[in-house]
């Protein structure tokens, strides 16, 4: 997991070369006047979410991990907080390969961290997250998917 500013996200690039696509990317595009949906940038490699999602709780919040996938998250409208668990710490659950997730049950993390827009948190195969715990009833976030 790898926590900083949007500014600062060329420094990350030698991690994924696709790393440098989501940096145009938020170069030529305001993700905030940005309509929710499904953005392809480079074929099934690289794509963003736009979405509204709904409040989650420490309480209702789930761990989740992708293996085919980095998710560089980034909280648009408010401060969002994940939750985190390494994966070597996570017990054996049923992956799903039709959307690249395994879901962690009630397993709760083993931390938090709170991000503010601006700021963006990338996720690796590695890295079980609770994405959505939010102090609104909604969020407005972007959800960079990179093919690991």
């Amino acid at each position: 997991m790898i926590i900083d500013t949007i500014e600062n996200l060329g420094k990350y690039v030698a991690l994924n070369p696709l790393f440098a696509d989501v940096i145009e990317f938020l170069k030529n595009n305001n993700l905030q006047a940005m309509e929710e949906g499904k953005y392809p940038i480079k074929d099934d490699s690289l794509f963003v979410n736009v979405q509204v999602a709904k409040q989650r709780t420490k309480e209702t919040a789930f761990l989740e991990t992708h293996i085919k996938m980095v998710d560089i998250q980034i909280p648009i409208s408010c401060e969002e907080t994940y939750g985190y668990s390494p994966l070597c710490d996570l017990p054996e659950f049923e992956y799903d390969s039709k959307i690249d997730m395994t879901k962690y049950g009630d397993t709760k993390p083993q931390t938090y961290v709170t991000l503010k827009p601006g700021q963006f948190v990338i996720f690796f195969p590695q890295d079980g997250h609770a994405p959505c715990i939010i102090g609104e009833k909604k969020i407005k976030k972007a959800i960079f998917k990179v093919k690991a």
